[in-house]
């Protein structure tokens, strides 16, 4: 939808009871781009829901807001107030002492700072109804909402984070999936896949990590890279003098997009498809894997940068689960026997999934171990996990 973004912000107020009941004040509000809201969170004895909806109304009638209230035997009240400029705020009271109030609107700066107001009065008024029970205060920034740069990227844990996007660098369908790559002032260029943060200018730490995390010897290795795209691991294994690097790619435009915007990873290596010691290959990996293992072609080292194990903890009903055993399966048998392969797992609170992972290697088509490290990678802003697979020596 066209027009000027609107911006939410949250401002709060969790109400404890000597008896530990617990209730909450959250005071939201969405408006445009204007000077950043705030969320409060104050802790105080829970207060009378009838007390509390007097002491608050006031407060907007003040402004010239109209008034609805509902009112449900044991369940409390709902009162709406509307603004002449379309602003209006929802204060939502619990008989166990939970109050929400979200507020709404859609301008600039002049909005901003009236909902700012609205917000300190209201936080004042709750102390006021307290008196001396408040024990923490605490504000939370806004959220912006239809704003041109989409900044709320979730982790893979389902938490809301809000990334520091300032830029939309490049944003284009491929036959495959939908590319962004967006400026962020902390992490530099972000490669986002179909809604998912792939790898930052700034995580080299990922890139090591699923290269062994330094503790191989490549010089003079063959390797075999799955995806890779953003030529980060590529760059990495060139300045190690391998025997061969072979990439994998599916996406074309993955790469062009990355060798323009992405340079701090990938370097100068996505200039040319060849060098003097790799080579991409624009093809879907599984035909070329097939082919390799008919071949009898096999790599010191695979490196699987094709995807993170599922969320979904259901292989039966997942898609993803069976293309991820297919990779392993051929993966295994193109690798040497005394080789190597890398892969990242997913979010460390992940544990059900990671383990369902875990089981899926005790059922490749040769007996394998392996090995797991957890990494910081700075623009997932969780801990990440990332596995070592290797066939079991034979008898």
């Amino acid at each position: 939808m066209a027009g000027a973004p609107a911006r939410s912000s949250a401002r709060g107020a969790a109400i404890v009871s000597e008896s530990g009941r617990l209730g909450r004040l959250r005071a939201g509000q969405n408006r445009g781009l204007g000077k950043s809201g705030q969320t409060a969170e104050i802790v105080e004895r829970k207060a009378d829901g009838e007390t509390i909806l007097k002491g608050l109304q006031s407060i907007f009638q003040e402004r010239g807001m109209t008034e609805s209230v509902h009112t449900w035997q044991d369940h409390g009240y709902l009162a709406t107030y509307i603004n002449k400029n379309g602003s209006f705020a929802n204060l939502r009271i619990y008989p166990h002492g939970l109050v929400l109030l979200d507020l709404q609107s859609y301008d600039g700066d002049a909005q901003g700072k009236e909902v700012d107001s609205l917000l300190n009065k209201v936080e004042e008024r709750m102390k006021e109804l307290s008196q001396d029970s408040t024990e923490r205060v605490k504000r939370l920034p806004p959220i912006v909402r239809g704003g041109a740069i989409d900044r709320y990227w979730p982790t893979a844990d389902g938490r809301l984070v809000e990334y520091d996007i300032d830029e939309v660098v490049y944003d284009e369908d491929s036959p495959y999936q939908n590319i962004k790559i967006l400026h962020s002032k902390q992490f530099g260029n972000i490669l986002i896949l179909s809604g998912d943060v792939n790898l930052a200018e700034s995580d080299l730490a990922y890139t090591r990590a699923i290269m062994g995390s330094g503790k191989e010897d490549y010089t003079g290795k063959d390797v075999l890279i799955l995806g890779g795209g953003d030529g980060g691991i590529l760059c990495e294994i060139v300045k190690l003098k391998p025997k061969m690097v072979t990439m994998v790619e599916i996406d074309q435009m993955v790469i062009d997009g990355c060798k323009k915007y992405m340079r701090k990873t990938c370097g100068d290596v996505l200039d040319n498809l060849k060098g003097d010691c790799y080579q991409v290959l624009i093809e879907d990996c599984i035909p070329v894997l097939k082919r390799y293992a008919k071949e009898g072609r096999e790599f010191d080292y695979v490196i699987n940068d094709l995807t993170a194990v599922p969320i979904s903890t259901s292989p039966e009903e997942d898609s993803t689960w069976e293309f991820l055993r297919l990779i392993l399966d051929l993966s295994m048998k193109v690798l040497k026997q005394d080789g190597k392969y890398f892969t990242q797992g997913n979010c460390v609170n992940l544990t059900e999934a990671l383990s369902l992972y875990e089981e899926q290697l005790g059922h490749l088509y040769c007996p394998v171990e392996f090995s797991k490290e957890i990494v910081c990678v700075p623009s997932y802003l969780e801990l990440w996990v990332f596995y070592t697979v290797w066939k079991k020596a034979k008898p």
